[in-house]
C-alpha cells in the first residue's frame, strides 16, 4: 500500500497539473459562460451551458500525460508496471472523490442563488447532473475517474505504438461506433433507443459509466504490459 501511495506522491510532484491547472481551467470557463449570460437574455428556464466539460477533458489530459511524461521515470526507479497503474488509478480515486465533492458543493450553491442570481446552471446538467447531492456527488466521481482512464489508455497506445498506434486507435472506435449506429439504423430501433435515455435514471446510467471506466482501465492496464521503455 506504502509503493502505491509514493506512486501518487511521485505524480504529485507536478501539483500545478494535478491540482489548481484543472480547477483553474473550469473556472475560466465558468467566467466565460457568466459573462455570456450577462450579456443575453434569459429564457423562463434559464440557461443552460456544457462549460462543466472543460474539467473532465483536462482530467483526460492528466491521465495521457501521467503514461507519456511521467512514466519512463517511475519505471526506471524501479516500480513494476502494474504497480505504477495501481498507484497511478488510487490518485485518480482520490481525486475523483474529493472533486466529486467541490463539484456537488457548486451545484448546491448555484441551486441556493438560484442559477447566481442569473439563473446560469453551469453546475446543474440536465439528466445526468440534476439530482440529489449524493447522485451528482457519484455520478461526478465515476466520469472524473472515466475519463482519467480514458486519457491514461491512450497515453499509453500512443507510448506503446507511437502515432500510428493512436490513429487505429482512434479510427477502431469510430469503427465501433459507426457499426452500432448501422445496426440500430437497420433493426429499426431508433425509438427504442429514445425511448432508453428518456426512461432510463441517472443512477442507471452512473452503473453503465462505471463498467465503461472498468473496461478502460483494464484495457489500459493490458497496453500497459506492452509498452517498451
Amino acid at each position: 500500500m506504502n509503493t502505491l501511495v509514493n506512486v501518487g506522491r511521485y505524480h504529485l510532484v507536478d501539483r500545478i497539473t494535478w491540482l489548481p491547472l484543472p480547477w483553474g481551467i473550469m473556472a475560466f470557463s465558468f467566467l466565460v459562460n457568466l459573462g455570456i449570460s450577462l450579456s443575453v437574455p434569459t429564457g423562463p428556464q434559464g440557461i443552460y451551458t456544457g462549460g462543466l466539460v472543460s474539467l473532465y477533458i483536462f482530467m483526460l489530459i492528466c491521465g495521457s500525460l501521467s503514461m507519456t511524461r511521467s512514466l519512463p521515470f517511475g519505471l526506471m526507479m524501479g516500480i513494476s508496471r502494474r504497480t505504477y497503474f495501481a498507484g497511478t488509478a488510487l490518485l485518480v480515486l482520490t481525486l475523483g472523490v474529493v472533486y466529486g465533492l467541490g463539484l456537488t458543493v457548486l451545484q448546491l450553491v448555484e441551486r441556493a442563488t438560484n442559477g447566481w442570481g442569473l439563473k446560469l446552471h453551469y453546475f446543474r446538467v440536465p439528466w445526468i447532473l440534476d439530482g440529489p447531492w449524493y447522485e451528482t456527488w457519484l455520478t461526478s466521481f465515476v466520469l472524473l475517474v472515466a475519463f482519467v482512464l480514458y486519457g491514461m489508455w491512450y497515453g499509453l497506445v500512443f507510448r506503446r505504438w507511437s502515432v500510428p498506434g493512436l490513429v487505429v486507435f482512434i479510427a477502431a472506435q469510430i469503427l465501433v461506433a459507426l457499426l452500432a449506429v448501422i445496426a440500430v439504423s437497420a433493426t429499426g430501433s431508433w425509438s427504442g433507443v429514445g425511448h432508453f435515455f428518456t426512461t432510463v435514471t441517472a443512477l442507471a446510467v452512473t452503473g453503465v459509466l462505471a463498467v465503461v471506466a472498468l473496461a478502460m482501465g483494464f484495457g489500459g492496464l493490458t497496453t500497459l504490459r506492452r509498452v517498451t521503455i
